[in-house]
C-alpha cells in the first residue's frame, strides 16, 4: 500500500486558484463520494482550508498520485493545465511529514496558528464517518493529532501574536481576560475591520456593531460577522456601550478626539475601554490614552509586539521541526514494518510448506531411520531453511526507505508468488 497527500496550498499556488478548488463549497462528503466513484484509492481524507486544498490518500500504485491531483481540478471544474504546475505530491514518509508539519502549525501562513489542528481534525471525522479512511490513514493522522499537541506542549510556538489582529485580540485579553459577552464597536468597514472583527467573534464577543461612513459597507460587514450596522451619525450613543472599539476607517483625520472618547467614558464609572487604533493615518487622538481606564494602542503598538514575537518563534521553530522529525522517523519505521513484515510471513510459510512436503514425499526412505535419526533430519533441513531465509530477511528488513522496502518486497512476492491473484 502506497501513502501519497497531493494538493495546492498558500507555498504552491495564488490566492486566486486556490479559491477555485475550495472543496468546503460543495462539502467534503460529495468530494468523498466522488474519489470513491473513481475509485482512486483504498483510503482518503480531503483536506479544505483557506490555505490548502489536499487529499491524503492510501492506493495500490503509483498512478494514484496523479490522479487524485486531475481528481482536484475535476472536482472544482479547473483545467488540468492550469491546475499542474501547482499541484505538489508527497510520498510514503513525505507525505506523513507534510501532514505533521500542518498540524503543528509549520506549514501555516501565519506560523503557530492554532486552528489548523482542529480543520485537520474535522477532516479526518468526516472521513472516518464517511467511512473512507483505513488503517494506514488512521495511522497517519492520529498521529498528527498527537504531533501538533506535542508542539504546542513542549515548545511555545504557538505563544505569542504574529499578526496585528492578533496582537490585538492578546492584548484585550490581558486586559479583560476572558472576551465573551463583551460589546464590540467597529469604525471602518475594510479589511483590516473585518480580520480583528472575525477574530473578536472566534472569541465569542457578546454585541458587535459596526459604524462605517458607507451604511452599505457596515451593514455588508454586519452581515458577515453576524453583528449590526448603525449610520456614522449614532457613533455618539454607540461609543458608551462599547468596551472594545476598533478603528480602521481610513480618514485623514481623528475620528476620535479626545474630547469625544472624555464624553463617551463619563457615563461609563469606571469601566475600562481598549481602544484598537489599527488605521494609517491614525484614527484616533493620542491624547485619548491619557485618559483613565482608556487602554489605546495603535497600528505600531501591534506591530512592535509582533516582530518580538516572531524573533522569539525562531528557536521554537527548530524544537518543533525535530519534534516533527523523530515522529516521521517513527512513522517511517511502522509503514516498513507493516509493508515488509507479511512478505517476510509469507516467506518462511511458503518455505516451510515446501520443506515438510518433501519430507512428506520422502516418507517411504526415511522409514527406516530410528526416531532419533528422522528428527535430526527434520532439525538440519529446518536450519537449512532458516540460513536461506536468512540474508533476504535482513536486507528487507534493513531497507532504509519505503521505496526500496516496497521493491524489494513486490520482488519477492513475484518471484515466489506469495499472494494470490487478486491481491497482485
Amino acid at each position: 500500500m502506497r501513502l501519497f497527500a497531493v494538493g495546492v496550498s498558500h507555498r504552491t499556488a495564488p490566492v486566486e486558484l486556490r479559491e477555485t478548488v475550495d472543496f468546503a463549497r460543495r462539502g467534503l462528503p460529495l468530494a468523498l463520494e466522488a474519489l470513491r466513484e473513481r475509485r482512486l484509492a483504498r483510503e482518503a481524507v480531503v483536506l479544505s482550508t483557506c490555505n490548502r486544498a489536499e487529499i491524503y490518500v492510501a492506493a495500490d500504485s503509483e498512478a494514484a498520485a496523479e490522479s487524485c491531483g486531475r481528481f482536484i481540478g475535476e472536482f472544482n471544474g479547473v483545467d488540468w493545465k492550469t491546475l499542474e504546475p501547482h499541484v505538489v505530491v508527497y510520498r510514503g514518509p513525505e507525505a506523513a511529514g507534510h501532514l505533521f508539519r500542518v498540524a503543528a502549525g509549520l506549514d501555516s501562513l501565519v506560523v503557530g496558528e492554532p486552528q489548523i489542528l482542529g480543520q485537520v481534525k474535522n477532516a479526518f471525522t468526516a472521513a472516518s464517518e464517511f467511512k473512507s479512511t483505513g488503517a494506514l490513514t488512521h495511522r497517519l493522522f492520529t498521529t498528527a493529532f498527537s504531533v501538533g499537541k506535542r508542539v504546542r506542549s513542549e515548545t511555545g510556538l504557538g505563544e505569542g501574536a504574529v499578526s496585528v489582529s492578533y496582537a490585538a485580540i492578546a492584548l484585550a485579553r490581558k486586559i479583560f481576560g476572558r472576551l465573551k459577552g463583551l460589546n464590540v464597536l467597529i469604525l471602518g468597514a475594510g479589511e483590516m475591520a473585518a480580520l480583528t472583527g472575525t477574530h473578536l467573534r472566534a472569541q465569542e464577543v457578546g454585541q458587535l456593531t459596526i459604524a462605517s461612513r458607507t451604511l452599505a459597507s457596515a451593514e455588508a460587514l454586519a452581515a458577515e460577522l453576524s453583528g449590526q450596522a448603525i449610520p456614522w451619525s449614532s457613533l455618539a450613543q454607540a461609543l458608551p456601550a462599547a468596551d472594545i472599539v476598533v478603528t480602521a476607517t481610513g480618514s485623514p483625520e481623528p475620528v476620535l478626539t479626545r474630547a469625544r472618547v472624555e464624553e463617551a467614558m463619563r457615563p461609563r464609572r469606571g469601566r475600562a475601554l481598549f481602544i484598537i487604533d489599527i488605521a494609517v493615518p491614525r484614527d484616533v487622538d493620542p491624547e485619548a490614552g491619557s485618559l483613565d481606564q482608556v487602554f489605546l494602542y495603535n497600528i505600531d503598538d501591534l506591530q512592535t509586539i509582533v516582530k518580538e514575537n516572531l524573533a522569539r518563534r525562531t528557536t521554537e521553530v527548530q524544537r518543533a521541526e525535530s519534534i516533527v522529525r523523530e515522529e516521521v522517523d517513527r512513522f517511517r519505521a511502522w509503514m516498513q514494518s507493516r509493508d515488509v513484515v507479511p512478505t517476510v510471513v509469507a516467506l518462511r510459510q511458503q518455505f516451510e510448506t515446501i520443506r515438510k512436503a518433501e519430507l512428506q514425499r520422502l516418507e517411504p526412505k526415511l522409514a527406516s531411520l530410528s526416531p532419533d535419526a528422522r528428527a535430526r533430519v527434520d532439525e538440519v533441513t529446518h536450519l537449512i531453511v532458516e540460513k536461506l531465509l536468512l540474508t533476504p530477511t535482513e536486507q528487507l528488513k534493513a531497507a532504509d526507505d519505503e521505496a526500496t522496502a516496497l521493491a524489494y518486497s513486490d520482488a519477492l512476492n513475484r518471484l515466489f508468488k506469495l499472494h494470490k491473484k487478486e491481491d497482485e
